[in-house]
């Protein structure tokens, strides 16, 4: 489940998982659950937006369009992930769009094609979810992703994601008491077992954060420091536990996430720690022990050099 925004570090069983982790840290939520029904020629356009969106082709075909990039034509039980990018979903490549934000206006089922006399032809269905977050620091999460992955539902890997599809689509399909609650709890797990799917379907690991999470090593390393964010870690330890010497460690860690070891973990700290200064009462030196820091003075530092002010503007009156 993602849930709101909580004014502490992740619990440990959160921290065990650093998926589950960083989606409870950044503040992700649910977007809700839209429907489509569409025949004839049809095609939708949508502005960028900081989110992850996932888009289910429940019935059908279509188009997707992405900047600076070919269109891709999408088949029944295919489950699209699309990042921080605007898109077009279309009946045809060449069709030209509409805003779809303005079609959606105050309402999370569209129907297109039968007032404009489409009653002939393949109905196409879509159901889409997402989850947004609480400010710029999602970019941790979303800056790691590729901007486009697709998901068969009917491969071995994605079971999770077929089932929760199919509750989905019953639910979205009739209206039921309680059906927007329910929408949005199935929503929140669809996006989270669609990246699971998504990773495990992969001939080769995804670069970045988000394929460092399945290399066995790496992925290790990353769950150590996630369980025990105050910890006292050096990349020398951090490499005997996952079984590595120091310089294989280090060199693999950074060219599979990107930044070295302590880098990674100095931004992971101050993520954590600028949710707390703004959502709760704790003072700055608590603040600081709470991510791995003994002085105020090298937390604040270290906060300064991330984010380019000093923590202590972000602490609440008491």
């Amino acid at each position: 489940m993602i849930y709101a925004p909580q004014a502490m570090i992740p619990s440990q069983s959160s921290n065990d998982d650093p998926l589950s982790g960083v989606l409870t840290a950044l503040g992700a939520q649910s977007t809700g659950v839209t429907r489509l029904q569409a025949r004839g020629e049809w095609a939708l356009s949508f502005p960028e937006k900081h989110r992850l969106k996932l888009v289910a082709v429940i019935r059908g075909q279509a188009w997707i369009r992405l900047p600076r990039r070919a269109a891709e034509r999408v088949v029944e039980g295919q489950v699209l992930l699309i990042g921080s990018t605007p898109y077009v979903i279309a009946s045809d490549p060449h069709a030209t769009p509409v805003d779809g934000v303005s079609r959606y206006a105050g309402q999370d089922s569209v129907c297109l094609g039968e007032r404009d006399g489409a009653k002939d032809g393949e109905e196409a269905v879509f159901i889409g979810a997402g989850i947004v977050f609480g400010d710029e620091d999602g970019r941790f999460l979303l800056d790691a992703l590729p901007r486009f992955m697709a998901i068969h539902s009917a491969s071995p890997s994605a079971v999770a994601v077929r089932r929760i599809l199919e509750l989905l689509d019953a639910e979205t399909g009739r209206q039921r008491m309680g059906i927007a609650r329910v929408a949005a709890c199935l929503s929140e797990v669809l996006v989270v077992e669609a990246l699971r799917a998504y990773m495990q379907t992969q001939a080769s690991a995804p670069t970045g954060w988000i394929g460092a999470l399945g290399d066995r090593h790496i992925g290790a390393a990353l769950t150590l420091m996630h369980r025990d964010v105050s910890h006292a870690w050096t990349v020398a330890e951090l490499a005997s536990r996952v079984g590595m010497s120091r310089s294989a460690f280090s060199s693999r860690f950074s060219e599979t996430v990107g930044q070295a070891p302590l880098q990674y973990l100095t931004q992971w700290r101050m993520l954590l720690a600028r949710r707390l200064l703004a959502e709760s009462d704790m003072e700055l030196v608590r603040v600081a022990e709470q991510v791995g820091y003994r002085s105020a003075s090298a937390f604040g530092h270290a906060f300064k050099r991330i984010f380019g002010e000093a923590p202590k503007r972000l602490v609440r009156p008491r």
